[in-house]
């Protein structure tokens, strides 16, 4: 069975006070990097970004790491990624501290953990 986290870009970063949000194109692109080299226990890794993050990290495949540039706001395209990808028989983990967007996910069949889990990873 394929694996797949899926990445609240704004909430993972928005769990480090590195001064993100003066750049968060720079943050994006530097937890996308992460990202290519983290040990997590996953096949897939789906980063989504939303508002000036998308700057940072074009819309796309890099080795095993997707991202995806959500169109309105990032909880509606994270909830449409681990919905697809339970319907495609996947074990989806979403990486968030949003609790309703939690809520929502666990609807779907996706499990959560928090951003210091991957923090811990990168």
């Amino acid at each position: 069975m394929t694996t797949v986290l899926i990445v609240d870009g704004a909430n993972v970063v928005g769990a480090r006070p590195d001064g993100w949000w003066k750049d968060r194109a720079g943050a994006a692109r530097r937890l996308h990097e992460q990202l290519l080299v983290a040990d997590v226990p996953h096949d897939v890794v789906v980063l989504v970004l939303e508002g000036g993050a998308k700057g940072g990290v074009r819309a796309g495949r890099d080795a095993h790491v997707r991202t995806v540039h959500a169109p309105r706001d990032g909880d509606t395209t994270i909830l449409a990624e681990a919905r697809a990808a339970g319907e495609r028989g996947e074990q989806v983990t979403v990486v968030t501290a949003d609790r309703a967007l939690d809520a929502r996910v666990a609807g779907v069949g996706a499990t959560t953990v928090r951003p210091t889990w991957l923090l811990d990873r990168l």
